[in-house]
């Protein structure tokens, strides 16, 4: 007699089901089979077919929600927007080169700003996240950083986040030109990869929040050295901030 694996009868699962479990003894039997062969293949057949039956009854039920990702960041020495005594903070990590971070930074951005931390209700940090398909966005972090020591940071940022097909080295000097920064310590400080140490930090310290893509948000309450909050991935409309924002505020 032909004998089939569990894998095989697995298989096959369809058509087999698809006849009536005595039907399919009885043609065993004629086969060849023992009394307890049968009997097994048929407790087998009941397991499979329950099986299935729960995990179709699995795939009609609505999912769960996904429970949010807290996280927890010291904030002490980096990059801060609005009132450092503001409830609320928003944390962004951020790749210069990334589409999103675009479209965040023109569309959504603004209304934060206006909204939130104009009017001293959270404080915007920005860190970096560079990915390592884009060319220019370790560069393009660091030049904000070097800005940042000429008291330009958030300037920068501006420029670079608005063109991200615009961060080779001369165009981000040009930026500096533009912003009156003075070019020649700049240039030596993004060329000297001064801050690429820093930049990897910022990196690891997104990967192990959970971020799995750019940007990534922490928002949450503010904590004296940092936030308490939820980890908010993708370049989100507005009106998710502020639904997250005024749940926060209650």
């Amino acid at each position: 007699m032909k004998t089939f694996s569990r894998t095989a009868r697995l298989a096959a699962l369809p058509l087999v089901l698809a006849l009536p479990l005595a039907a399919q003894v009885q043609e065993q039997k004629d086969e060849g089979i023992t009394r307890q062969q049968a009997q097994d293949i048929l407790n087998e057949l009941r397991q499979i077919r329950q099986l299935l039956e729960k995990q179709q009854q699995g795939r009609n039920a609505p999912p769960e929600p996904e429970k949010p990702t807290r996280a927890k960041l010291n904030l002490d020495g980096f990059q801060m927007l609005g009132n450092k005594n503001a409830p609320l903070t928003i944390v962004e990590f951020t790749d210069y080169q990334c589409p999103y971070c675009q479209r965040f930074h023109l569309t959504t951005f603004p209304e934060i700003k206006k909204n939130y931390v104009d009017t001293g209700k959270a404080r915007f940090f920005s860190r970096d996240m560079p990915l390592d398909f884009h060319a220019n966005a370790m560069r393009a972090a660091q030049a904000g950083r070097c800005a940042a020591d000429q008291g330009k940071f958030w300037a920068m940022r501006d420029a670079m986040a608005a063109a991200p097909d615009k961060l080779d080295l001369d165009s981000l000097v040009d930026d500096a030109r533009t912003l009156k920064l003075d070019v020649n310590a700049f240039r030596t400080c993004v060329e000297s990869e001064k801050y690429k140490n820093a930049v990897q930090t910022d990196v690891m310290e997104a990967f192990k929040l959970g971020a799995n893509g750019t940007p990534t948000f922490v928002v949450g309450k503010s904590t004296p050295d940092g936030v308490d909050g939820e980890l908010v991935v993708g370049a989100l409309p507005y009106g998710m901030f502020d639904q997250k924002l005024q749940e926060l505020s209650k």
